[in-house]
Formats: C-alpha cells, sequence, structure tokens
C-alpha cells in the first residue's frame, strides 16, 4: 500500500479506479467516499435528487437548521462574479421542527450520512437546536456554523473570536454526543488559533472554509448589488485561500478537516486532500454543474488510481513537507502570516 508522499513514483494501480478504497472515517463516521455536499448549496437534497442518485455521495452536508423559522435577507441575494458569485441569502430556512418533521425523513431513505449544520443568533439558541438533533436517528453529525458572514446577530460574532467560538463549541459540546464538527470562518487574523480554541473546547472535526467577505458594485445604478451591500464569496475565486486554511487547521490542531472552497474537479478534491483536509465538500460548482458532485467522486477515484494510491485516506496531508522526505520549514512559515499562526503542531 503506498502512502501519499509516494504517489508519484509508484506505478498505476492495475486494477484501476476499482480497486481505490474511497472511504473515509471522521469522528467515528465512516462516509463511503470522501465527497459530501456543502451546506447552504444543496439545501435539504430534495432539488437535486431528480439529476443523480444521492446514494452516490459520501455525504449530505444540509442547509442551515435554526431554532425557529428565518425569512432570510432582503433581495437581491446573490450576484455572479469573476470566477465565483456573492451570496447573501441570510440562512433563511423552516426551523430545526420542520427539519425534523419533513426533511430528515426524506433524507433518511438513501444511504448517506447526513450532517446538520446547525445556527443560531445566540448561545442558547444553538444549544437548543443541538439538543433537538441529539440522538434523532438519520443525524451522523453536528456542523456547527460560527463563520456565515450574513447575518447580525451569531455568526461572525462568534467566529473570529477563539474565545467566543471556544465558550459556544464547549456548552453545545455539553448539549450533545453526537460528533461536532466546527466550521471556521476565512476572514480571521488567527485561523489556526482559532481552530486550536475550538479543538481544545471539544470540537471533533473542522470544516474550512466558509465565505469571504466581499461586495460588488453596479456602476450604471450607482448602487451595491446585494440588498445587503456585503456577501460570501464563494467558488474558484476563494480556493487558494481555502486550501491554506485547510492546511494550517488540519496542522494546528491534528483534527479530521473537512475542505470546502472552489472545488470543481476530482483534481481539486486531491489537492485538498494532500493539503491536509479528510473529506472534501462541493458546494458553488453545484449551481453551474448539478451532477458536479457524481463527477468529483469518479474523477478524484480515477486520480487515485492513476497515481497507484489505494485508499484516498493515504492521501491526506501528503503535500505536507515531512510527507514528502524534507525538512519541515521554521515555525511560522507552513502558511501566510494570519493563516498559520505558529505553534508546536504546525510541524506536523
Amino acid at each position: 500500500m503506498s502512502s501519499a508522499g509516494e504517489t508519484g513514483a509508484v506505478p498505476p494501480a492495475a486494477a484501476g479506479a476499482a480497486s481505490v478504497d474511497l472511504s473515509v472515517e471522521i469522528a467515528g463516521i465512516r462516509f463511503k467516499n470522501p465527497v459530501l455536499v456543502a451546506s447552504g448549496c444543496f439545501a435539504y437534497g430534495r432539488e437535486y435528487a431528480p439529476f443523480f442518485d444521492l446514494n452516490r455521495l459520501g455525504g449530505v452536508m444540509v442547509k442551515g437548521v435554526s431554532l425557529d423559522p428565518w425569512p432570510g435577507n432582503p433581495g437581491p441575494r446573490v450576484a455572479e462574479t469573476p470566477a465565483g458569485m456573492l451570496n447573501s441569502v441570510g440562512l433563511q430556512n423552516p426551523g430545526v421542527d420542520h427539519f425534523l418533521r419533513e426533511d430528515l425523513p426524506w433524507l433518511r431513505q438513501f444511504d448517506t450520512a447526513v450532517v446538520v449544520n446547525v445556527i443560531g443568533r445566540t448561545v442558547d439558541e444553538y444549544r437548543a437546536v443541538a439538543a433537538r438533533l441529539d440522538g434523532v436517528p438519520g443525524v451522523a453529525a453536528l456542523e456547527l456554523n460560527i463563520s456565515c458572514p450574513n447575518i447580525k446577530e451569531g455568526g461572525l460574532s462568534f467566529g473570529r473570536s477563539p474565545e467566543a467560538a471556544a465558550g459556544l463549541v464547549a456548552a453545545v459540546r455539553a448539549e450533545t454526543r453526537l460528533p461536532l464538527i466546527v466550521k471556521l470562518t476565512p476572514n480571521t487574523a488567527d485561523l489556526a488559533g482559532l481552530a486550536r480554541a475550538v479543538a481544545a473546547a471539544g470540537a471533533d472535526a473542522l470544516s474550512a472554509v466558509n465565505t469571504l467577505i466581499g461586495l460588488a458594485i453596479d456602476a450604471d445604478a450607482g448602487r451595491p448589488v446585494l440588498g445587503t451591500v456585503f456577501g460570501g464569496l464563494s467558488g474558484p475565486a476563494i480556493k487558494p485561500v481555502a486550501l491554506a486554511a485547510v492546511w494550517s487547521a488540519a496542522r494546528a490542531t491534528g483534527l479530521p478537516v473537512i475542505g470546502m472552497g472552489g472545488i470543481r474537479s476530482g483534481r481539486d478534491a486531491a489537492e485538498f486532500l494532500l493539503a491536509g483536509a479528510t473529506a472534501v465538500a462541493v458546494g458553488t460548482a453545484v449551481f453551474v454543474d448539478p451532477l458536479a458532485p457524481v463527477r468529483v467522486i469518479e474523477e478524484l477515484e480515477e486520480f487515485l488510481a492513476r497515481k497507484g494510491v489505494a485508499r484516498a485516506a493515504d492521501l491526506v496531508g501528503g503535500a505536507w513537507p515531512e510527507r514528502r522526505g524534507t525538512p519541515p520549514p521554521l515555525a511560522g512559515e507552513d502558511a501566510p502570516a494570519g493563516a498559520a499562526g505558529g505553534g508546536p503542531r504546525d510541524a506536523g
């Protein structure tokens, strides 16, 4: 069995893609493959079921679920940008009771892990949603969204401060036995420090990253395009930022990371695994190509077979210096300033 650091030297697997083991494990959950769909881009799955068999997915990270229904932000809510899009949906959703009554039973017909994205305006709201979901059959894990830039309360007010983020994670941890995946923001000066704080507070895994804050201006109208002025930038434009965040978070904490941000192909997915992600989530790409998640799975499997990598898990962290057989960089040189934050685990 080859290691990720040797993939360039190993001849292609004789049996081809069929011989590749795509399964990965995160916080005790076995995913049949490392390709999930990102929260906010796939709703609760119904809209995409006509396009492909949802059983093929490694997992579904559903749209944010709050304690009570949220109406979301005023329009316009989305705007196309070069190599990406801005959104200011504002986490509109029908609330946890509706999710448990209507959406989860429908999702349970599929053999794919369901990860519920939890949102709130206050610590108590996050705790209440987590408590409602604890022990519910069909919920594999919770993704704690502390990083949405499109709401006035909650979201980034927790996600930018390591202390506030850690306090929220600890409070939710006390309400549930489900694995906690904490979704990190790139809109912070010390992502690795934030990752370490939530890890110490009880996070079982991380997802990286949420959207970057952005702005679009309509020059003809002389005003911002979005109704809320600012929005969250996603898509290929943020891929280098997302890769840096995955690298930093994985090395700073040793926790499994679900990487996201501009993934459109199996090669993109492989880059995230090499950066330290255990799995990836396809998001904005589904708006352009509803079949993107399935294509990413197939292309990743072909990539691994071509490189002679027997297991997807063997690729994780393969780009790290020590995995390549070269000395690790000096402390603080693993990632750009503000992304890594240094620390004793940054060298692996």
